[in-house]
């Protein structure tokens, strides 16, 4: 068995032959579905407050996803980070969203982004090729 890293956030116990041992499932609680609002892969997620330590129900997951977020990152990417399915990131996501120390900005709807005079500008560029 092997500890990958010296900070308790950090801490990820795996066993060289079996991966990691403890399950996604129990990283949630089984739970499937973060709390609330649908979150992309593409959703942006920034941190706002740092997390204490001591903050009780948080794991070392949650805290490496405080610390990651300095910076805005995508759901994607804090899963390629984190090596979890994105579904375990998502539900851990609400947790750190509940509890004010993360935003997430979800993408923009296609029918937010673009209005009926762009398909048509489009659709004419088109036609004069």
């Amino acid at each position: 068995m092997t500890h990958l890293s010296d900070d308790p956030s950090e801490e990820q116990w795996i066993d060289d032959e079996a991966g990691r041992i403890v399950r996604p499932y129990v990283m949630t609680r089984g739970r499937t579905e973060p709390s609330r609002g649908r979150i992309d892969l593409i959703t942006l997620v920034v941190t706002l407050n740092p997390a204490t330590p001591v903050d009780p129900g948080l794991g070392p997951e949650h805290h490496t996803i405080v610390r990651l977020c300095e910076r805005p990152l995508s759901v994607a990417e804090i899963a390629a980070h984190l090596d979890l399915p994105a579904g375990t990131v998502r539900v851990m996501l609400g947790d750190l969203v509940d509890r004010g120390l993360i935003a997430i900005q979800e993408p923009a709807r296609e029918t937010d982004v673009l209005d009926l005079e762009t398909y048509k500008a489009v659709l004419n560029g088109l036609r004069t090729l």
